[in-house]
């Protein structure tokens, strides 16, 4: 393995060194990160196997997430896991991990992603999508009482972060937060990122998953967010189809209004930290939406 290879002058020397050990005849096929974050995201060959390298930099929160989601949660996706509804692995498998090298490898999953394929507009993409996420989300649920009041202190931050919200905007944003009421939350494993740009479609049409860096303990409803915000509006029937295969509406009218102005405050304050100017215009619409749906919060003054 030379340091020199091709994505791989991005990592640490730790980093290196561990893979050096890890995978010895190492070899980098495709640098596959997207740019827009300190991660580096590599397909590789060693060992006669094809598997991925994600490395975090050093202010990556992300790996610890995803590796913590592949030692504890990804089991319902991998078909020789007891009772996984599934006959072929559905994600990458677990290959190497080390949480303080921020350094994950897993095994490599084939497929075209399904954002911008003729599969985003096929009903049977939502079916399994919703099926899959149905495993995910079955095998742990507790009782969070403190999830709503934290979620509210996170969104108000990012208000507190560099952004370009209108402020008088954010004035309403605020008010609307603080007079939200913070009940229990019952938290499931979720994705996180949970929308067609992390799917992949095989020519089988068979749907697997990648990229859990923001997976964690957060009520279900919270990963149909994104889902909302683009497939459900873009393709007829995703949403039905979708529901179908995970079983049922997960959606409690009064929290899932305060999940989607949470990530309307997340996408435009993330996206434009990172400068990902489509991703900061879908959040700022997000946003329009929200309060246009709270219209009797407005201030009398801003």
């Amino acid at each position: 393995m030379s340091p020199s290879s091709p994505g791989l002058c991005a990592l640490s020397d730790r980093q290196r060194s561990l893979l050096s050990t890890w995978l010895p005849d190492l070899a980098v096929e495709e640098d596959m990160s997207w740019g827009l974050v300190e991660t580096t995201v590599l397909r590789v060959a060693s060992g006669g196997r094809t598997l991925v390298v994600k490395a975090g930099g050093e202010q990556d929160h992300h790996i610890a997430r995803e590796i913590r989601a592949h030692r504890e949660w990804t089991g319902p996706w991998l078909a020789d896991c007891p009772g996984a509804p599934v006959d072929a692995d559905r994600v990458g498998r677990l290959v190497h991990a080390d949480v303080d090298a921020r350094l994950l490898v897993t095994t490599y999953q084939p497929g075209r992603l399904v954002q911008d394929d003729a599969a985003a507009a096929e009903p049977d993409t939502y079916e399994q999508a919703g099926r899959l996420l149905a495993a995910l989300h079955g095998q742990l649920a507790v009782e969070d009482v403190g999830y709503e009041a934290r979620a509210n202190a996170r969104a108000e931050r990012w208000l507190g972060d560099p952004h370009r919200i209108a402020p008088g905007d954010v004035v309403r944003l605020r008010t609307l937060i603080r007079s939200w009421p913070t009940p229990p939350a019952v938290v499931v494993p979720t994705h996180g990122d949970w929308q067609a740009r992390n799917w992949l479609v095989d020519d089988g049409g068979t749907v697997r998953v990648i990229d859990l860096g923001r997976a964690d303990l957060r009520p279900a409803m919270s990963d149909l967010d994104r889902l909302a915000s683009r497939e459900f509006r873009r393709y007829p029937g995703a949403e039905e189809a979708f529901l179908a295969g995970y079983g049922h509406d997960p959606r409690e009218p009064g929290a899932w209004s305060r999940s989607r102005l949470r990530e309307a405050i997340g996408t435009a304050c993330w996206a434009y930290q990172v400068g990902d100017d489509a991703f900061e215009a879908q959040g700022h619409r997000l946003v329009a939406e929200a309060l246009d749906d709270a219209g009797d919060a407005r201030p009398a003054s801003p």
